[in-house]
């Protein structure tokens, strides 16, 4: 079992920047590949974001590459997702996310094993 908590969220204006942070605790967490979704109200989840299980390989979504900037540190159990330029498109729940299998949050259907509790980003025009 895999414990995710988020942090970092807030209420920014736009074209500002927020940190998400989301620390691991139970199973060894370089054994998971890690990402962060979103959603906002009346829309379906959507990705943004996911690293490799050393973090040597990233993938985004096309409506946030070059704005948003994902890591993770091993050794604190936890993932990081940097938010720059942010928008007010960007307002919704941010999500963390753990997989077992890289496919598992790049590729459709996405197959998560573990789910964050959410953190609320709402961004001000």
């Amino acid at each position: 079992q895999v414990q995710l908590v988020e942090s970092g969220g807030g209420l920014v204006q736009a074209g500002g920047s927020l940190r998400l942070s989301c620390t691991a605790s139970g199973r060894t967490f370089s054994a998971y590949a890690m990402g962060w979704f979103r959603q906002a109200p009346g829309k379906e989840r959507e990705f943004v974001a996911a690293i490799s299980y050393s973090g040597g390989r990233t993938y985004y979504a096309d409506s946030v590459k070059g704005r948003f900037t994902i890591s993770r540190d091993n050794a604190k159990n936890t993932v990081y997702l940097q938010m720059n330029n942010l928008k007010p498109e960007d307002t919704a729940v941010y999500y963390c996310a753990a997989a077992q299998y890289w496919g598992g949050l790049i590729e459709r259907p996405r197959s998560v094993d573990y789910w964050g509790q959410g953190t609320q980003v709402t961004v001000s025009s």
